[in-house]
């Protein structure tokens, strides 16, 4: 196991293991029910359900972004509650381009666990892989989790700070339609922050956009992007901190980790109507 993703057939090898940990993170950010009714029809043996509003993100106030992140100590109990120990290899995946798997990849690796890989594939690569279903909801023992918490984090004044400087590159990891400001629907305010470059999410996958590509793929679309800059200087957003984190996985497919995360990303941003925005397709 490459340490960032497993395979279906690696996963399939250690069902029934003690010491792995599945959790399915199936959403729909306009049916918020869709992903716990899906995992109660059928999911990856041993599996739990983890939710992204209620267990991946904090309370809202309606300028924190639409998915703030929860507090460390809200979090860390809720892993250890779902038997995950210091030692426990954790899985994650979802049926949605492994979009909100990464959130999860993100949050354990932010609080210190590092035994943390993305199912490849999702759980479409689990049913290509011909691998079985189940609805029954396994019982887990919980188990000691200590958050150690590390850097990878910026709010919005670390960005307002460093727009149009060349020490920060914004990755935006929205549809080009969104980051240009068309056809909004998710946050009440269109456009980007100003200076961001658009590198949606999904272009980290194959043409199927089932699989992440190879990490020599990866790793040039990134460096062009990075264009002699270190990975340090890049800062990743998108509507609200959940996509972004998909790229900061792809990155470190490629060999270039160390990029920043905005959790609280354009639907904080935009919430503040001081702060500047830009429309169209171009930075």
């Amino acid at each position: 196991m490459s340490g960032l993703l497993v395979s279906a057939a690696e996963l399939a090898a250690h069902a029934g293991d003690a010491g792995w940990r599945v959790f399915d993170c199936r959403h729909d950010l306009r049916d918020t029910q869709y992903g716990a009714k899906a995992y109660a029809k059928e999911h990856i043996p041993g599996a739990l359900f983890l939710h992204l509003d209620r267990d991946l993100s904090g309370p809202t106030t309606g300028r924190n972004g639409r998915h703030p992140l929860p507090a460390v100590e809200v979090f860390a109990a809720k892993m250890a509650a779902c038997g995950v120990g210091p030692d426990t290899q954790v899985v994650a995946y979802d049926n949605e381009a492994n979009a909100f798997a990464a959130r999860l990849w993100w949050m354990l690796r932010w609080l210190g666990h590092e035994n943390v890989a993305v199912l490849d594939g999702g759980l479409a690569g689990w049913k290509r892989a011909k691998q079985p279903l189940t609805a029954e909801v396994p019982q887990v023992a919980a188990a000691d989790f200590a958050p150690r918490p590390r850097g990878g984090l910026v709010d919005a004044g670390y960005v307002q700070a460093r727009l149009g400087k060349p020490e920060m590159l914004l990755l935006d990891a929205r549809s080009e339609e969104r980051y240009a400001g068309q056809n909004e629907t998710l946050d009440p305010v269109g456009g980007h922050i100003p200076g961001a470059v658009n590198r949606f999410y999904l272009d980290n996958l194959d043409d199927a956009g089932v699989y992440f590509k190879p990490a020599d793929e990866l790793h040039a679309e990134f460096d062009a992007l990075l264009a002699g800059r270190a990975t340090s200087a890049v800062v990743q957003q998108c509507g609200s901190g959940v996509t972004a984190c998909h790229n900061v996985l792809a990155m470190e497919i490629a060999g270039l980790p160390g990029s920043l995360l905005y959790a609280g990303s354009w639907s904080e941003w935009c919430a503040d109507p001081a702060r500047p925005v830009a429309t169209g397709d171009k930075p």
